[in-house]
């Protein structure tokens, strides 16, 4: 479904990834591992359209989505739930929702997605017509997700979804990630929570310094001892 072969991704002159190269196969949940500051998010942005590669190849459904504007990207079925939610304060629940639609023109198939998002976060329901800076941290997340969704993207990027939530939350937020990918849509995950990560996924990537150092399935990360030593506190 993805392929991405050898980017190289600067801000200025700092080279932000080195050669970095992985593939998502329809279906799977994919987690990215790393330090903060190791090229996680870059790589998000460079899929979605935020960033350019200098070198490389990002190839989506076999069509190449290197340096293509955001807008065409999600038109392709790529959507990006950014760290830190990066909802509109100043807009209701519903508005934000409605955002997330923008680029469609099916008025029954928004009707019916914002039934799902609703079924999904029922507590987004509750609070449609509410401005979405009152929500909580955990709402708030799940608005931004439930925003993504209402673009119905073939594959979802999500960059740090428990930062900041309560260890209850975090177990909420993840088996809605689990209902998602379910429910057919591939995702992305970047993750600072490795354990939890690990949990759902069905590969994982560590990306270190902006390279890429180690990759299998979640089984083979979570015994790693490498893994363990340097992301899940064990030895």
């Amino acid at each position: 479904m993805l392929k991405i072969d050898s980017i190289n991704v600067y801000y200025g002159n700092i080279q932000a990834l080195q050669g970095v190269s992985l593939e998502i196969n329809q279906g799977e949940i994919v987690t990215l591992i790393g330090a903060n500051g190791a090229g996680k998010s870059t790589l998000l942005k460079t899929i979605s359209g935020l960033l350019k590669p200098k070198q490389g190849e990002l190839l989506y459904e076999n069509v190449s989505i290197a340096g293509k504007p955001a807008q065409t990207i999600v038109k392709r079925g790529i959507s990006h739930v950014p760290e830190g939610r990066r909802v509109f304060a100043n807009m209701s629940v519903e508005e934000n929702l409605e955002l997330g639609a923008y680029l469609r023109k099916d008025k029954a198939g928004i009707e019916e997605d914002f039934e799902k998002v609703y079924q999904l976060f029922p507590r987004l329901k509750e609070r449609s017509k509410q401005m979405a800076g009152t929500l909580s941290g955990g709402e708030q997340q799940m608005l931004a997700m439930g925003r993504a969704l209402m673009a119905r993207p073939k594959l979802l990027l999500l960059d740090e979804p428990s930062m900041g939530l309560a260890p209850i939350l975090v177990k909420t937020i993840f088996d809605i990630i689990k209902q998602i990918n379910k429910d057919g849509t591939t995702i992305l995950l970047v993750e600072q929570n490795a354990n939890m990560a690990l949990s759902i996924a069905h590969r994982a990537y560590v990306i270190e310094t902006g390279k890429v150092v180690l990759s299998g399935t979640a089984e083979e990360l979570n015994a790693s001892d490498q893994v363990k030593q340097a992301y899940l506190g064990g030895h």
